[in-house]
């Protein structure tokens, strides 16, 4: 069963950012073609790898996970044939176990994200977690979705399977009685071992949809610009369900500029309930230093006054649209 790519307009139909104006989408999509790679940290030199990732109990699925993921969004994606394979390969190397994609995710182009992953990962497959996300709002269509996204990364299940960026336009009513109720029927079918949802727009549907429903993980943007006030509203709610919790937006449009790569992964692990942080990156050289970091990082590295510093640094940030994601037009995995 072949299923037509998701287009950009129907996902940005499908988004509450997509009420911006054709005149600001093409500004956005300018600004993406002229920006630096945002995860990339373009030093030099690489520090030889040392030590082992940690990892973490996932919250109530219990898996062990590494503290840091591999993300197969946009900055992955712009990585030629040649380049992302050792990339990815590197990363299974150095220990890293999640690996994190999305039907979208370079769904135009000839190699989609998915299609990528399945040419590296099926021999490792027992020894990784895989985590794919869904779009489509009607159960029907999002099963169609989940069928082919299995075809391309060619297994017949996955470990975490997501409803993706939830918006305030999701209602809790037909999130549970629609999509909801498909992720629970093919986690009893054993195609999808653990549900849940990602969202980068809204912490108070994220917030409700946590203690509402029975999902077991989720995905949100948490970065110390409390961009979205996600840490404020819905992380408190997943940690008391126990959720595995992943961290997201962590460096992007940050990094460097703003802040060193360690201090913002510390910071995303030190908060309590965050299990993961999943980056996507291009190049080498960032890969290496996070997962430098990583192999170092040791639970309280970070002091509460070097959050505190950091967030009121940062701050500004998250008030000022600063980000490529809070733009009207945005679309998560827009190669930019």
């Amino acid at each position: 069963m072949k299923m037509d790519p998701i287009s950009r307009r129907t996902f940005i139909q499908k988004s509450s950012l997509a009420a911006g104006s054709l005149a600001a989408s093409s500004a956005l999509i300018s600004s993406c073609n002229a920006k630096k790679d945002d995860d990339a940290v373009n030093s030099d030199g690489v520090s030889a790898l040392s030590g082992t990732i940690p990892t973490r109990k996932f919250g109530k699925t219990g898996v062990n996970i590494t503290i840091l993921g591999y993300g197969g969004g946009s900055q992955f994606m712009k990585m030629p044939d040649g380049e992302w394979e050792p990339h990815m390969e590197w990363a299974l190397k150095s220990g890293i176990n999640y690996f994190d994609t999305a039907s979208s995710y370079g769904a135009d182009a000839e190699k989609p994200s998915e299609s990528r992953f399945s040419e590296i990962l099926p021999p490792h497959r027992d020894k990784i977690v895989l985590l794919t996300k869904i779009h489509e709002r009607e159960p029907d269509k999002a099963k169609a979705e989940f069928e082919e996204s299995l075809k391309r990364l060619k297994t017949d299940y996955v470990d975490f399977l997501l409803i993706h960026a939830i918006t305030d336009e999701d209602k809790l009513s037909d999130i549970a009685e629609g999509n909801y109720k498909l992720l629970e029927q093919l986690k009893a079918e054993k195609m999808v071992r653990h549900i849940g949802f990602s969202s980068m727009d809204s912490a108070e549907r994220s917030k409700e949809l946590i203690e509402n429903l029975d999902f077991d993980v989720t995905l949100l943007a948490m970065n110390p610009t409390n961009y979205g006030n996600f840490i404020d509203v819905a992380l408190p709610a997943a940690r008391k369900k126990n959720l595995g919790t992943i961290a997201m937006k962590v460096m992007r449009d940050i990094v460097n500029d703003y802040a060193g790569p360690k201090e913002l992964l510390e910071y995303a692990w030190e908060k309590q309930g965050v299990h993961t942080a999943v980056v996507s990156m291009t190049g080498m050289d960032p890969l290496k230093q996070n997962i430098e970091i990583a192999s170092n990082y040791t639970e309280g590295s970070q002091s509460g006054h070097m959050d505190l510093e950091l967030e009121k640094r940062l701050s500004p940030l998250a008030e000022s649209q600063h980000f490529v994601y809070s733009k009207p037009g945005y679309f998560d995995g827009m190669i930019c």
